[in-house]
C-alpha cells in the first residue's frame, strides 16, 4: 500500500499537504493520526507539529476495469463496462453486441471471468475482500429463475417416482439456489455429492 507520513501545524494542514503530495482527493485515502501536535506556550515554547500517516486506498473499480478491458480486447469483443462498488461487493455489468460469447454454455465463460476478476482484485490479502458479481443481459436473474423451476420439477419427480434424483454438475452458486428452494419442502431433502467441478445436487425423499 502506498502511504506517506506528513506534518503540519494542524491535522487539517498536514492532510492538505499529504493530498497535494500524493495528488489524490481526500475520499481516496485513509488518514491515521500519529501525533495531534501541541501549540505550546504562546504558540512558541514547546510547540510540536501534528503528524499523520496518509494511505492511498485500494481502487478495486479501476483494477477490475483495467483487467476486463484487457481480456475483452484480447477476445476482440467490444463492451461497455459498468461497475458499482458496494460495501463488500463489486457489481459489474457488461453490455455490447456479442454478449453470448461471454456467457458461454450455461454461463461457464461468465463464471470463469467472474472468478478471474475476483482473483485479480483480491490478490493483496492485507486489503478488504470484495465479492465480485459479473453479469450481462440480466443472465444471472434469468438463470436463477430457470433453476428455481428446475428445483420444483425435480422435487415433484422424486415424490412421484419415490426415487432419488441426481442433477447434472453445477457450480456452488447454482447448487445454493436449488438447496434454498427446497429447504422447507416437507417431503424431500437435498444434499450435494462429488468433487468440484463435478459436484451435483441430489434430491431424496425424507424418511417417514
Amino acid at each position: 500500500m502506498k502511504y506517506i507520513d506528513m506534518t503540519g501545524r494542524t491535522i487539517a494542514e498536514a492532510t492538505k499537504n499529504a493530498l497535494k503530495e500524493l495528488n489524490v482527493t481526500e475520499d481516496k485515502v485513509k488518514v491515521d493520526i500519529l501525533d495531534k501536535g501541541n501549540k505550546g506556550l504562546f504558540n512558541l515554547i514547546g510547540s510540536r507539529p501534528a503528524k499523520i500517516r496518509v494511505t492511498v486506498k485500494k481502487d478495486y473499480t479501476c483494477e477490475a476495469r483495467e483487467f476486463l478491458r484487457e481480456v475483452l480486447n484480447s477476445m476482440g469483443i467490444k463492451a461497455e463496462i459498468r461497475i458499482r462498488e458496494e460495501q463488500d461487493a463489486l457489481k459489474i455489468i457488461l453490455a455490447g453486441p456479442e454478449m453470448g460469447l461471454l456467457i458461454g454454455y450455461r454461463g461457464e465463460t461468465l463464471d470463469s471471468l467472474q472468478y478471474l476478476v475476483s482473483l485479480v482484485i483480491n490478490k493483496d490479502h492485507e486489503e478488504e475482500y470484495k465479492r465480485v458479481i459479473l453479469d450481462t443481459e440480466n443472465y444471472r436473474q434469468k438463470r436463477e429463475e430457470t433453476l428455481k423451476r428446475l428445483a420444483l420439477k425435480i422435487a415433484s419427480k422424486a415424490r412421484r417416482t419415490r426415487k432419488v434424483v441426481k442433477l447434472e454438475p453445477m457450480n456452488p452458486y447454482e447448487r445454493r439456489v436449488i438447496h434454498s428452494v427446497l429447504q422447507n419442502d416437507p417431503e424431500v431433502k437435498t444434499y450435494s455429492e462429488g468433487e468440484e467441478p463435478y459436484r451435483r445436487v441430489v434430491v431424496d425423499l425424507k424418511k417417514a
